[in-house]
């Protein structure tokens, strides 16, 4: 987006010369003053003039520290933007109101949102953020404490901006997304990226949803990633038993895939050392063989003693 900011090129001057300029118009005030009340009272009328011009002189300090600046502003008109660092006069008629461009964090509260299939979770982020527009984050933004001369005042009013503004984009960003891959496949498409796996991905598409919404307001985001990710209270209970089973059946597929390689394992040593079995005992050695290797507890051998012929 196009800026309107500008550099301030109206006259400065060093705040140290400029206390030692306007202490000579004080003792030239005092030394009218003198001449007023010992000879002519025209002095005396000069000394008190010049009163009112030391009073004003002494509004036109300023102090800024590094990654401070001051927005000036002439009865009404944004005239620029002063950065250098240091203490300095200017103006007295212009209006300075400080801001900072040092790096904020924000840590917003998880929020319950439903995520691409319907399901209630709750998302939070934490985020850092810094100011690059002076001229938007000043005049682009409307705050309660924009009159105020405090730094901190305004920087806090553009953080309850950036607050309000990171809550709408996590719920975009949480809407477009399934939790995990757990769902069926005609809710979610096979290798579809999700907030679980997503890592980076989703933490890159928050940062751009994020720049969106506060460009206007002249704020940057350095970084922005999720910290906090769940289901809501409400079906947290069901989803851990819907996982716990789908572990289960995963575990369970492996176990019946490693003892049918071991039944096919046996019949073919059977079939090396030409052992004949017809298809009877065949079919139960491959029964025991089976249960007993996807048995979930040890197997108890049964001895066939054959019959008693009395």
């Amino acid at each position: 987006m196009e800026t309107k900011e500008r550099v301030f090129k109206g006259f400065t001057m060093n705040g140290f010369l400029a206390i030692a300029i306007i202490l000579a118009l004080v003792a030239s005030c005092v030394w009218m003053f003198y001449l007023g009340a010992t000879s002519d009272e025209w002095w005396f009328a000069g000394g008190a003039a010049m009163i009112p011009v030391c009073i004003i002189f002494l509004c036109g300090f300023g102090m800024l520290e590094p990654n401070e600046i001051y927005v000036m502003v002439f009865f009404g008109k944004y005239v620029g933007t002063y950065s250098k660092n240091g203490f300095f006069w200017t103006n007295p008629f212009l209006s300075t109101k400080k801001l900072t461009l040092r790096a904020r964090n924000l840590d917003v509260e998880p929020i319950k949102v439903n995520d691409k299939v319907g399901n209630p979770i709750m998302i939070g982020l934490v985020m850092v953020w810094k100011l690059k527009d002076a001229y938007k984050a000043m005049f682009e933004v409307d705050a309660q404490s924009a009159e105020l001369t405090s730094a901190k005042a305004r920087m806090n009013e553009l953080q309850k901006f950036v607050r309000i503004q990171s809550d709408a984009a996590l719920r975009v960003v949480a809407g477009q997304y399934a939790y995990d891959d757990t769902c069926d496949a005609s809710q979610l498409d096979k290798d579809e990226l999700t907030l679980r796996s997503g890592g980076d991905e989703i933490n890159v598409q928050l940062e751009h949803k994020l720049n969106e919404r506060l460009a206007m307001a002249g704020i940057e985001v350095v970084e922005a990633r999720l910290n906090y990710l769940a289901y809501a209270p409400e079906i947290a209970a069901a989803m851990l038993r819907r996982q716990q089973a789908a572990a289960v059946v995963s575990a369970r597929e492996k176990i019946v895939e490693g003892a049918v390689s071991m039944v096919k394992l046996a019949l073919d040593k059977l079939a090396v050392e030409q052992i004949e079995l017809d298809e009877e005992k065949r079919a139960a050695m491959v029964s025991n063989l089976l249960v007993v290797l996807c048995s979930d507890e040890s197997a108890q051998p049964v001895v066939n003693a054959g019959t008693l012929n009395h």
